[in-house]
């Protein structure tokens, strides 16, 4: 074997390891309000989730990928050791958060990563391509805000149109909605997450000159990051799934099925414009905003004050991970 090719082999299946734990950290995103109603047990919400995210495979462009890979950071600067810092402060984020139970986003993780890793080499910002750094920052605002109000306008139609109903007659129905509502969920939650580390994997091909200069992200590194995912989602998330579906707000079967379907249709709507948005954020605006339609202290604000400054530190925590690495990598492989 090409002793060139090692490198990028042990920096692909470092890529799959992040997009793992991606699937293990977010497991909250996609199961949290059909656990927390009982609709299904921990373990079949599992295997839904799985389906259904690695669905999005047959769904989904690769936009959110042609953003992650090169609408971050100058894909000129990209090299192995930018990518080595930059899924290192991820990964390390990611697992930090994780062991204290905080649902922060894994999409910021490897953006932060990417770019602190970028700007460490370059020595300067300019590096950063700054109207995705914008897109993505605003959509910081923008995701949860929107999954909110769109959580608020699907409780406040289903409510009036069963309000005739029985609440037993409205549980049975939305029993068997959530799970639709779940899937679909789950669909955009896969469609924009795996695409992120697909968007890194072809940046990292495209550096060493195996895609002849075309950023086309390959069949291959799709299904796999796709299945790396998956597999992570499988393995499950607990102390985050306690957070999300039990912490936040408590839920029927109706609330979580006007949460779904707030934050599927904001996730399938940022994955159409390319933007890698943080599906942790999308969920837990969607589920505050059907918190919020009952009454405004439904919503557990101090627990949400504290997801909120595990957003606010994610880019930059990741970022100086990444930058850490991206020094040491440069002193050990040289």
């Amino acid at each position: 074997m090409d002793s060139a090719l090692l490198p990028i082999i042990g920096l692909i299946t470092l890529a799959l390891v992040f997009d793992f734990l991606n699937g293990f950290h977010d497991a909250a995103n996609s199961i949290a309000t059909i656990i927390s109603t009982r609709v299904l047990s921990p373990r079949q919400a599992i295997i839904w989730a799985t389906f259904f995210n690695m669905v999005a495979f047959f769904i989904f462009n690769h936009e959110v990928a042609k953003t992650m890979g090169k609408g971050i950071v100058d894909i000129a600067v990209i090299d192995n050791h930018v990518v080595f810092g930059a899924l290192m402060g991820a990964c390390g984020w990611n697992i930090i958060t994780w062991y204290y139970g905080l649902p922060s986003s894994s999409s910021h993780a490897l953006i932060g990563g990417l770019a602190g890793a970028a700007v460490v080499k370059a020595g300067s910002t300019k590096v950063l391509v700054m109207s995705g750094i914008i897109k993505v920052v605003a959509f910081i605002a923008i995701a949860p805000l929107l999954g909110l109000m769109l959580g608020l306008f699907f409780g406040v139609v289903v409510y009036r149109l069963f309000s005739k109903s029985t609440p037993s007659k409205v549980d049975r129905f939305f029993r068997k909605g959530e799970l639709l509502s779940s899937a679909t969920y789950c669909m955009g939650h896969g469609g924009n997450d795996a695409q992120k580390t697909m968007g890194i994997i072809t940046g990292l091909l495209v550096s060493n000159g195996y895609l002849g200069g075309k950023f086309e992200v390959p069949g291959w590194v799709a299904a796999a990051c796709y299945a790396a995912m998956g597999i992570g989602t499988m393995s499950g998330g607990w102390r985050i799934v306690k957070t999300m579906g039990q912490k936040l707000s408590k839920l029927k079967p109706v609330d979580g099925f006007c949460a779904e379907a707030g934050a599927a249709t904001t996730l399938f709507f940022a994955s159409s414009m390319g933007v890698p948005v943080s599906t942790t954020h999308t969920i837990t605006g969607a589920i505050m905003g059907v918190g919020t339609m009952k009454r405004f202290s439904a919503v557990k604000w101090g627990v949400a004050g504290q997801i909120v400054w595990a957003w606010i530190l994610t880019i930059p925590g990741a970022a100086l991970i990444s930058a850490v690495f991206y020094l040491l990598s440069n002193v050990i492989f040289k």
